[in-house]
């Protein structure tokens, strides 16, 4: 059974930075794209980042293009975004979802299953 796990949210000022964290297990971590997305109250579940299978590939919405880092260690089977100059539009709970094809690449929240419970993200102004 496919589990992931966020964890690294907070309250934060703006220009601050946070470190989310997303553990994966059942599934060969380097084998799936996976992804960041967020939600903001009343707002869609919007996609932030995906890092491909193998790390070849990412993606940044423009939202955080500049600001955010995707990244992942295979040996622990964990995924990461580093959140730098954050600003109170991030504010979101932030979930981590594994691609539903083992070796595709995508950043579209409807190829993507196994969300885990989320990590809420405050930014102050």
């Amino acid at each position: 059974q496919v589990q992931v796990a966020e964890s690294g949210g907070g309250l934060v000022q703006a220009g601050g930075s946070l470190r989310l964290s997303c553990t994966v297990s059942g599934l060969t971590f380097d084998a799936y794209s996976m992804g960041w997305f967020r939600q903001a109250p009343g707002k869609e579940r919007e996609g932030v980042s995906c890092i491909s299978w193998g790390g070849r590939r990412t993606y940044y919405s423009d939202s955080v293009k500049g600001r955010f880092t995707i990244s992942g260690d295979n040996a622990k089977n964990t995924l990461f975004l580093e959140m730098n100059r954050l600003k109170p539009e991030d504010t979101a709970m932030y979930y981590c979802a594994a691609h539903k094809v083992r070796g595709a690449w995508s950043c579209r929240e409807p190829d993507f299953a196994t969300w885990g419970q989320g990590t809420q993200v405050t930014v102050s102004s």
